[in-house]
C-alpha cells in the first residue's frame, strides 16, 4: 500500500487537496473522495466516521500503522490519525484500495 498511497499523500499534502483531524474529517465528509483512518483511531471515532462515510457513499481506507507512520507518509512531523482527500480521481482510489487488500493477504 505504501507506494500509491504515499505518493497520493504527498500530492494532496501539496495541493492542499486534504482534509486533517477526525473533527475537520466528520464535518468534510460530503466533499471527500477517500478517508483514511489510522490504527490510532477510537473505535467510538472509527464508527462515528463509518456510519457517515456510509450514509454519503464515501471510500474509506483502514491504514495499518499508527497515526505516528500515517503523518510521516504525509511528510509531516506530527501524528494524523484520519486525513480525508478531497480531490482524488476514482482509478486512484480503486489502486489505492486493492494494493491494501493485497498486503493484507
Amino acid at each position: 500500500m505504501r507506494k500509491i498511497l504515499e505518493k497520493t499523500l504527498k500530492d494532496a499534502m501539496k495541493e492542499k487537496t486534504s482534509i486533517l483531524g477526525s473533527k475537520q474529517v466528520l464535518n468534510s465528509i460530503k466533499n471527500s473522495k477517500l478517508v483514511i483512518l489510522s490504527q490510532s483511531t477510537s473505535k467510538e471515532l472509527t464508527d462515528k466516521i463509518l456510519e457517515h462515510t456510509k450514509k454519503e457513499k464515501v471510500s474509506t481506507l483502514h491504514f495499518e500503522g499508527t497515526s505516528v507512520a500515517l503523518g510521516r507518509l504525509c511528510g509531516l512531523q506530527y501524528r494524523v490519525t484520519t486525513i480525508s482527500l478531497t480531490s482524488l480521481s476514482d482509478a486512484n482510489i480503486t489502486s489505492i484500495i486493492k494494493e491494501s487488500e493485497t498486503e493484507q493477504l
